[in-house]
């Protein structure tokens, strides 16, 4: 999708990338293995299947939320429903009753809820509750099927049609939601065209309005509804109403995308919809066969005017459908759309970064695949040539042209984007491809003069490193003058961390006492400094252990049991860098500063 509703994205999965994986594992393809430390006994019997283990399950989601789950389980709320070897499912009652599902077994495990805590965080206690309730009295129905749900099975089992017949009418009456789900299925059975065309037209259009914002909480619930008449859509081609799947797939898609706009998408339900309703689209397309020239035009409207990238490359997902016919009416749209763009270039010409010239790179793509001579590079080169608006249009148009052994061509608009742009940023891919090729022929002095260019104008350690292959170890000295001189003349405005390059380019020299002199200057990152001290060490430890006492002190301030065992990793490092007296009046010292963290200590012993 190109477009993204950002709100709430940040905050939400900040936290969610942490402990959401663990629990959404059965949507992602399995779940991350977990050591077994050993599982609480008190919450089960011996004779008891162990489902899910305790301690990795307190770990992932905190000992708070492990304790509201286990006072869950122990106050009896959790109402197991079924138990099979590797899925779990559960009632939990807490202010509403709440759906819980787990997955998996043992170390590795799945889970989601209905609760707001899980739509945040990605866990919860409702969960803890349930895989507490599955150890300690799931083991047998895990095997025999027994539970809520198999009792209800074998009741109804043993009901007539009829019978079953009359509990869902008796039913439906009292829950909307079912009656209309049982009402759009019957009618995508046994009714007609017509009938089926105006209360499906009527459903989409009821689950797709919006009266008012739907937040980030209403997503889900929202396109549920549109899923579920989706489901009776995708069902109509095998029963004789294709046509009409299309047809309402087209106006579904439509309304989806109007509603994008007050929708908070964070989770991507609506591209999730947008793609599942196309995928409608093309089974109902592959059952009745449409005219493949309207068809095409069709898609080709979507492809060019949609918002979103559902219909990207539309020609050849549907190229089974559109034949030749069709693709043929798709190159001739998308080469009447092209011939209307003016040339695009950069620097002094006809520049213009205007709202349509995505569709340079739109078209480009479709004149350069559909129906399209791949054995004509010449005339694939052209297509190339009509947006020159941006160093980056020239990189691509000279790799293509290397990939394609025209190399002298390659160099030619390589250098021609140089020289255009040259009052502007340089492009150090531009600059290495021209590099590249200028070194191949023998031109290495030409291809100096373009890295010095582009060097002077923003330093970089990629370019030194170019440099650096091309004439040796005395650039390094040039290279330290050129960056002096621009910080000595205010100059560092386009420069990112210019005293963090210069000590990258020392040290890659292993000129140390240069770096270390650069490293006391304001402005040098504090992760410089522990780069530098690692790689000096043996020949620099004094200046190294300061700047390791000074990263402890950070560590340990911070807390948290991982920063302690960094500081520990550092701690002992500092212990070879110097005696042993001195080394062991350092750790006292650290014991008299930080003696109340317990964890830090037990890691000093």
């Amino acid at each position: 999708m190109r477009r993204r509703n950002p709100v709430r994205r940040h905050v939400v999965q900040a936290h969610r990338a942490m402990v959401a994986p663990l629990f959404r594992c059965h949507t992602r393809g399995g779940a991350p293995p977990y050591r077994n430390r050993g599982v609480a006994s008190a919450h089960m019997s011996p004779e008891n299947k162990v489902y899910f283990n305790v301690d990795a399950l307190r770990e992932l989601v905190g000992k708070t939320v492990f304790a509201r789950g286990e006072a869950y389980f122990r106050e009896d709320r959790v109402e197991l429903l079924a138990i099979k070897p590797e899925r779990v499912l559960a009632r939990v009652k807490g202010t509403e009753s709440y759906r819980v599902e787990l997955t998996g077994q043992g170390r590795a495990f799945g889970g989601d809820c209905t609760c707001v805590a899980f739509d945040d965080r990605g866990s919860c206690k409702h969960m803890v509750a349930v895989a507490l309730a599955a150890n300690a009295g799931g083991g047998e129905a895990g095997q025999d099927g027994t539970g809520t749900f198999a009792r209800i099975r074998a009741h109804l089992q043993a009901k007539s049609i009829d019978a079953l017949v009359d509990m869902i009418m008796e039913i439906a009456e009292f829950d909307s939601d079912l009656l209309h789900r049982l009402d759009m299925a019957a009618l995508a059975t046994d009714g007609d065209s017509k009938t089926i065309e105006k209360h499906l037209r009527r459903a989409i259009d009821s689950a797709t309005q919006i009266d008012d914002y739907v937040g980030y909480r209403e997503a889900a619930g929202w396109a549920a509804d549109v899923h579920r008449v989706l489901n009776v859509v995708a069902e109509l081609p095998g029963k004789g109403h294709g046509e009409l799947a299309l047809q309402l797939a087209e106006h579904t898609f439509d309304r989806i995308q109007d509603a994008m706009e007050n929708i908070d998408d964070s989770d991507g339900h609506c591209s999730t919809l947008l793609d599942r309703t196309r995928d409608i689209h093309l089974a109902a397309a592959r059952a009745v066969r449409p005219d493949p020239v309207l068809l095409a035009r069709d898609l080709f409207k979507r492809e060019m005017e949609g918002e979103y990238d559902t219909f990207y490359n539309a020609a050849g997902t549907y190229a089974d459908i559109l034949g030749d016919e069709g693709l043929a009416e798709y190159r001739r749209l998308a080469l009447a759309a092209w011939e209307k763009l003016p040339p695009l270039r950069g620097g002094g010409g006809t520049r213009s970064r205007t709202a349509y010239t995505a569709d340079y790179s739109q078209l480009r793509r479709i004149l350069d695949t559909v129906g399209a001579d791949e054995r004509n590079i010449e005339a694939r080169i052209a297509l190339r040539t009509k947006d020159l608006s941006s160093p980056w249009n020239y990189l691509e148009l000279a790799g293509f042209c290397r990939k394609n052994d025209r190399e002298e061509q390659a160099l030619r608009w390589a250098e021609e984007g140089l020289w255009i742009f040259e009052d502007e940023r340089p492009d150090a891919q531009l600059v290495f491809i021209a590099v590249e090729l200028l070194t191949k022929i023998g031109r290495a002095t030409d291809a100096a003069q373009h890295l010095w260019r582009a060097f002077r104008k923003v330093p970089n350690f990629e370019i030194y490193l170019k440099l650096r292959e091309l004439e040796g170890e005395a650039v390094c000295d040039s290279a330290v003058q050129t960056i002096e001189s621009q910080l000595a003349g205010g100059k560092d405005a386009g420069l990112y961390a210019p005293y963090d390059l210069l000590m990258r380019i020392l040290m890659h020299e292993e000129r140390f006492d240069a770096a270390w002199a650069v490293s006391s200057r304001r402005g040098v990152s504090t992760g410089m400094r522990q780069t530098l001290a690692d790689a000096s060490a043996a020949t620099h430890p004094e200046q190294a252990v300061r700047v390791y006492a000074e990263k402890i002190e950070q560590l340990v301030n911070l807390s948290g049991n991982h920063n302690y065992e960094e500081a520990a990793r550092l701690i002992d490092r500092i212990g070879g860098l110097r005696s042993a007296g001195e080394h062991a009046d350092y750790v006292e010292s650290l014991k008299t500063r930080h003696g109340r963290r317990r964890n830090f200590m037990k890691l000093l012993g």
